[in-house]
């Protein structure tokens, strides 16, 4: 008997099945043998932190990957999902976090964007279907208005209704709740009960727990790639929504046995009674259209001392290190170092008093690939003794400085003339780490130190930053990977919306209190 006949005799069959599903990239499995099961009739929220395979699960399932072991079948038949418009055609609609409506156009207009080029659109017949859906599902919608006079909640209204015309049974939505007002996500829950009574299958990803267990029938949970636990409806049927909330936790961020990397963090030289080296207070910036602001932030890092930052991604923590660096100018706040006021300093005079910040963009913004290694250890020294005198390079101290860095750091590269962007990423970071230790480091901002290295490198590099803080020096680490933030740190902030939220010191039960600030409830 298959997967979808069991869960038909259950009463509600599955309409996707995923048997052992994986995805390949080159250096990473995004996606390791996934089960998951899609029925009629039921919310199934997905969760999991950045990086966990949601993104990619959502690619195969709307047509725009093809997986590279295991296989999808769509009632109970195997089938190759080859592009979004078959997902269509097999009644699979998305809607993705980011608006894919166009502003300038008419309700109306916007829905039968995508229809047969060589036939008239239907205007009566779209009138007919959308005030028959709406009527279904109590919502009202305006067809003359133009999408940029809509709310972001009516904007969803449409981009469901449109899946909706398109016959979808099966319905994705991707953090369709992170822009939208709370009265917003309370209506959205209340259409997504009245779809599924419907008969149609949601797939509902979010980040917001308390989310997951009020909308939820079903709730799947990935970690790396992996899935690692399910919440059935009976289960959930049997927990209070606490109770839910904290089994969700213990999924998503375990209860670790002890780990040799985490055993040997060990605490470092500082006390509470010490004058902080790196002083934050009341630092703003603000946000624009692509980016959140900051609001207010306020810390103090003692020398010795490693504060973590975590958080998901794209809730300030880039516009933190940007702001601290003297890379984004700031409307409000001050930033001190070893008791000197660093306002109104730009990039160039931080880093001479000792400020230096490690971005997460090692190929744009931290190299330029077709420099050689040797420039590009010295690159925020340009023009500066004794690399360069009265504006002429110095090629032989740069060449015999970046020699010993070579071998100080154990940069695998055939020479240092070798153009740095045919480097591997591990070796890169370690030509970034060599340049922002230079001489006179007093505080360094890490963001993602670790980001896409393979296993060696990210363990030298995670060492090389905890080095650095025993040295005496300010460390400020900024990572998406709570495991890393946990074995490496002596606190952890937690930053959402352009905020910190809580800071939690990392001993006994920091994992669970770092988890629950993560996704919006008291530590």
């Amino acid at each position: 008997m298959t997967s979808s006949s069991l869960s038909a005799a259950n009463g509600k069959p599955d309409i996707v099945t995923l048997e052992r599903v994986t995805k390949r990239f080159p250096g990473i499995v995004a996606n390791n043998s996934v089960d998951l099961s899609i029925r009629a009739g039921e919310v199934h929220v997905l969760l999991g932190e950045n990086g966990a395979g949601k993104s990619t699960l959502i690619g195969m399932l709307s047509g725009l990957q093809q997986p590279s072991e295991g296989r999808i079948l769509v009632d109970g038949v195997p089938t190759a999902i080859a592009s979004p418009r078959h997902a269509l055609a097999l009644g699979i609609g998305t809607v993705f976090q980011h608006m894919m409506l166009v502003p300038t156009l008419t309700v109306a207009e916007n829905l039968l964007v995508g229809g047969p080029w060589w036939q008239r659109p239907k205007a009566e017949e779209l009138e007919a279907r959308v005030a028959e859906i709406s009527r279904t599902l109590g919502i009202g919608v305006n067809l003359h208005a133009k999408v940029s006079e809509l709310s972001l909640g009516e904007q969803q209204q449409v981009e469901i209704l449109r899946a909706l015309l398109r016959n979808s049974r099966l319905l994705i939505l991707d953090e369709s709740t992170s822009m939208l007002t709370p009265k917003g996500i309370d209506d959205l829950g209340a259409l997504m009960r009245r779809l599924v009574e419907q008969g149609l299958a949601i797939v509902f990803i979010t980040h917001k727990l308390k989310e997951a267990a009020g909308f939820g029938d079903r709730i799947s949970v990935l970690k790396l790639g992996r899935k690692v636990g399910e919440i059935t409806p009976e289960r959930l049927r049997a927990l209070s929504e606490d109770e839910i909330i904290a089994q969700i936790v213990e999924l998503m961020f375990g209860k670790k046995e002890s780990d040799p990397e985490e055993q040997a963090r060990v605490a470092r030289a500082f006390s509470a009674e010490t004058t902080p080296l790196l002083q934050v207070r009341d630092l703003a910036v603000p946000a624009t259209a692509t980016a959140p602001g900051l609001a207010s932030i306020s810390f103090d890092i003692r020398p010795g001392e490693l504060l973590g930052i975590a958080g998901i991604d794209g809730n300030g923590q880039k516009q933190l290190a940007e702001a601290l660096a003297g890379q984004l100018e700031t409307s409000g706040g001050s930033v001190r170092l070893a008791g000197e006021n660093l306002d109104g300093l730009g990039v160039g005079s931080r880093r001479e008093k000792g400020l230096r910040y490690l971005t997460d963009d090692r190929l744009g913004e931290g190299t330029v690939g077709t420099f050689p290694v040797s420039i590009n250890f010295f690159l925020k020294q340009i023009g500066t003794s004794p690399f360069w005198r009265k504006g002429v390079e110095q090629r032989q101290e740069i060449d015999r400085r970046a020699g010993e860095l070579v071998r100080e750091y154990d940069v695998r590269t055939p020479s240092i003339k070798t153009p740095i962007g045919r480097l591997s990423g591990g070796n890169i970071q370690k030509i970034l780490i060599a340049r922002e230790l230079a001489e006179g480091v007093k505080a360094v901002i890490f963001n993602k130190p670790t980001y896409g290295l393979d296993l060696a490198n990210t363990l030298a590099t995670r060492q090389r930053v905890r080095d650095v803080a025993a040295s005496g020096m300010a460390v400020l680490l900024i990572s998406t990977d709570l495991e890393e933030l946990l074995s490496m740190c002596d606190r952890i902030a937690v930053m959402s919306g352009g905020a910190l939220v809580g800071t939690v010191e990392n001993s006994g039960d920091a994992r669970t209190k770092v988890g629950r600030l993560m996704i919006g409830l008291a530590a």
